[in-house]
């Protein structure tokens, strides 16, 4: 069996492609895909019409193309997944697989244009062995039909980040180290094995600047490697600047949540989902993760700041322009797993520019975009205590008093199904067994039943926002 890409189409209707430049547009042209979320703010909304109620039941086949890579048991890790969601840019389709092959293929027909070998290794380990798409850009200075004038960027799962040239499948040799970066690089904290460090979400562009984050081994130990997010020149590969989700400073006003200096000792809190940019104001938005390690929090005491959070930065500087955490002193693995999405809101007749963010204790907040503040009402609500000695459970999280959760918040033994009386019984006593108080119940020796659990809630797919209607 091998990986594939379907392209389904109705079969009486002509599929239309734009064929103009989307280089300094916020909003894409009729047909094209040109970023992983649609568009530069990740609303993941076509505005495309053929495909109606009335005839998607006329829904065919057009084409089939096979990646060429085999599926089969790697020696370790998980096996290889096909996650990517396809660019379509001037009249080319653009994926990448698991294993860093870059391959442009006609959108109507399927037919490869060029393929680009990454060189992944398949037995690497990886624990989260994809690759769920690329990255395009233009260079506003190139004449159009200089080499590398249209750049394809590509981070593959063995965290390097490859330029290539969206017309031809070469390297851009003048990137990088010949065409790459190794993003394992420079870290404050470098991976204690190569697995352990990755890439599976695509870059971010804005203006001249490709925008990498990381994904990092959970549960593998207290100081994994750290979780830079880093801004780098699209033509040269130069460094321009970097985050670190856990602050570094003393002068930072989150450094004192990170209490007896485990700031400096811990890992992770990268940023491994889809970031999203506003070109207009000059905004990247990161979501970010869990600090290290997941369940265990007596050795980073506090809230934790900057980890588990929206966070807003200068595009330019890298500089923060605001932050909003969704969990406290995570204890569940809540990462912040779901792409924001950028959209206007109208509040009490105002157009407001909005973030959305669905996260995995399945809360949906929506944030002034400019500011971080709430929209929509947020409470700091108590929850339980840690009974595990040494731990300091945040006494509150925020919820989003407005918004429903898009997951229930208890689980509990009125709950318990099974096909017999008897299986719902024995089902009640697994549950009667184990600390459960609701959301944000924390890990205990006596065990806990977590709800949501650690994949959510909302996961990496997000949400998607059709502006006109008012609908995400």
């Amino acid at each position: 069996m091998k990986s594939s890409v379907v392209v389904a189409a109705v079969a009486t209707a002509a599929v239309l492609f734009a064929h103009h430049s989307v280089a300094a547009q916020s909003t894409p042209a009729i047909g094209d895909w040109p970023v992983y979320g649609h568009d530069a703010g990740g609303s993941r909304f076509s505005p495309l019409k053929q495909i109606t109620r009335e005839n998607v039941a006329g829904l065919e086949v057009a084409w089939t193309f096979h990646t060429g890579e085999p599926k089969g048991a790697a020696k370790n890790g998980r096996e290889p997944a096909l996650e990517v969601t396809p660019l379509v840019v001037n009249g080319t389709m653009y994926i990448i697989t698991p294993m860093g092959r870059v391959i442009a293929l006609d959108p109507v027909t399927g037919v490869q244009r060029w393929r680009h070998d990454g060189n992944v290794n398949r037995d690497g380990g990886f624990g989260d062995f994809t690759s769920r798409g690329v990255a395009w850009w233009h260079d506003s200075r190139a004449a159009a039909d200089a080499p590398c004038a249209n750049r394809i960027f590509a981070a593959t799962v063995d965290a390097r980040i490859m330029a290539i040239d969206a017309a031809t499948g070469l390297h851009c040799a003048g990137f990088g180290d010949g065409g790459s970066i190794d993003l394992r690089a420079d870290l404050r904290i470098r991976p204690f094995e190569f697995q352990a460090y990755e890439h599976t979400s695509p870059p971010a562009v804005i203006g001249d600047l490709v925008i990498t984050g990381s994904a990092i081994a959970d549960n593998s130990r207290a100081d994994p490697a750290s979780g830079e997010v880093r801004a780098w020149d699209a033509r040269t590969g130069a460094l321009k600047w970097t985050f670190d989700p856990i602050p570094q400073d003393p002068a930072d006003p989150a450094y004192v949540t990170w209490k007896n200096g485990s700031a400096a000792r811990t890992g992770a809190a990268n940023v491994w989902s889809a970031i999203v940019v506003d070109p207009a104001r000059d905004l990247v938005f990161l979501p970010t993760s869990s600090a290290a390690p997941d369940y265990v929090g007596k050795l980073r005491l506090g809230d934790n700041r900057y980890a588990n959070s929206i966070v807003a930065l200068r595009a330019s500087t890298g500089k923060i322009v605001w932050h909003f955490q969704t969990v406290h002193h995570d204890l569940w693995d809540y990462d912040n797993a779901s792409p924001p999405a950028l959209v206007m809101v109208t509040k009490n007749g105002a157009r407001i520019p909005a973030v959305l963010q669905a996260t995995k204790s399945g809360m949906l907040y929506i944030l002034n975009r400019e500011t971080g503040e709430p929209i929509y009402g947020v409470e700091e609500r108590p929850v339980p205590k840690s009974d595990i000695p040494g731990e300091e459970a945040s006494p509150t999280q925020p919820f989003t008093a407005v918004t429903p959760p898009l997951a229930p918040h208890h689980f509990g033994p009125d709950d318990a199904w099974g096909p017999t009386d008897a299986d719902r019984l024995a089902c009640r006593a697994i549950l009667e067994g184990y600390r459960n108080e609701g959301i944000f119940t924390p890990p205990s020796e006596k065990g806990t039943l977590q709800q949501p659990s650690n994949i959510g809630g909302a996961h990496w797919g997000g949400v998607a926002a059709d502006e006109t209607r008012g609908i995400a």
